[in-house]
């Protein structure tokens, strides 16, 4: 499957979170992206370009972006756990895709089972407006080269 790009719509997809009241929910990526403009994103988290999201998330919503969206294969107790690492955050969602089902619709998932990883996710940043994609960032390799919030706030 071909990775998603600029112009495609994005898949729907169930993700699973822990509200503020610490209880599990699954959400639905369209009820968090229709008639609004979203940013979703995946990185090693806690990482630095993920930080970079949260310090910058005021600039972000200034800009228009409704939700931002920090999708990662794992569970959302890991996520959970990952989110509490940025007490300062107020706008990011941490939001789990724990068997790579939603990153395969997007066509990002990366194999590493040869190093005992399974399925995870290619680095990406898209910037999605009304379910379209206006910009698609997606990392080749090892580096941060065009996914970071800067990245997103020279597409906005």
């Amino acid at each position: 499957m071909a990775p998603i790009a600029v112009g495609d719509v994005l898949p729907d997809g169930k993700l699973a979170y822990f509200d503020e009241q610490d209880q599990l929910q699954d959400v639905s990526v369209h009820s968090l992206a229709a008639g609004k403009k979203v940013i979703s994103l995946v990185f090693p988290v806690p990482s630095p370009p993920l930080a970079g999201f949260v310090e910058k998330a005021e600039e972000l919503k200034s800009k228009g972006v409704a939700e931002i969206l920090c999708i990662s294969v794992n569970d959302p107790f890991v996520m959970k756990a990952w989110a509490k690492t940025y007490p300062e955050n107020k706008h990011v969602k941490f939001l789990a895709d724990g068997s790579a089902t939603y990153t395969h619709a997007l066509g990002l998932e990366l194999d590493l089972q040869e190093k005992g990883l399974g399925t995870r996710s290619r680095r990406f940043a898209l910037l999605v407006d009304d379910l379209k994609v206006k910009a698609a960032n997606i990392e080749g390799g090892g580096e941060f080269t065009v996914s970071s919030a800067d990245d997103i706030l020279k597409d906005l």
